[in-house]
């Protein structure tokens, strides 16, 4: 091998050695990704997704270039009020299904740059920490989707 191509080959076997060793530590299946589409003076939504860790492992991270601020939330009752609030992390156990979706877990955008369309794909990555305290990064697309439509449209026209 020439000189000049040592470095490249050295620069590119190393970072196809770091790849596989992310990869391969506690992989974390996402699936059903989306967010839900805003409004013009809306500065904030939800993300959901589907999260299955192939080992026991944590999402404690969470960012995306179309807000400010991205953070894990949790709602729940307390008593007869509904509340929420940030958490610094959930656990994902080894080969269960997490569910992040409304009104429960999810994923709290704040802060955001422009109104979300309905059809677009927001980026979101994601930051899971194993037992060794090891992190590694997942960047997915979820697509954003409008609320459901009003009762009104759903009615039968006689």
């Amino acid at each position: 091998m020439s000189t000049s191509l040592r470095p490249l080959a050295l620069a590119l076997a190393t970072t196809l050695g770091l790849l596989a060793s992310a990869s391969s530590w506690a992989q974390v299946d996402i699936s059903q990704a989306w967010v839900r589409a805003t409004v013009a003076p809306q500065k904030a939504t939800g993300a959901f997704v589907q999260l299955k860790a192939k080992s026991d492992s944590r999402l404690v991270e969470v960012r995306s270039s179309v807000a400010g601020v991205a953070e894990i939330h949790e709602m729940k009752m307390e008593g007869s009020t509904m509340k929420m609030r940030a958490v610094d992390g959930l656990d994902l156990p080894a080969g269960q299904l997490v569910e992040l979706k409304p009104g429960s877990f999810h994923i709290m955008l704040m802060d955001l740059k422009k109104p979300l369309a309905a059809g677009e794909a927001v980026d979101l990555t994601l930051v899971f920490e194993g037992r060794d305290k090891k992190r590694v990064e997942q960047e997915i697309k979820a697509e954003a989707r409008a609320m459901g439509k009003p009762a009104a449209e759903h009615a039968h026209k006689h």
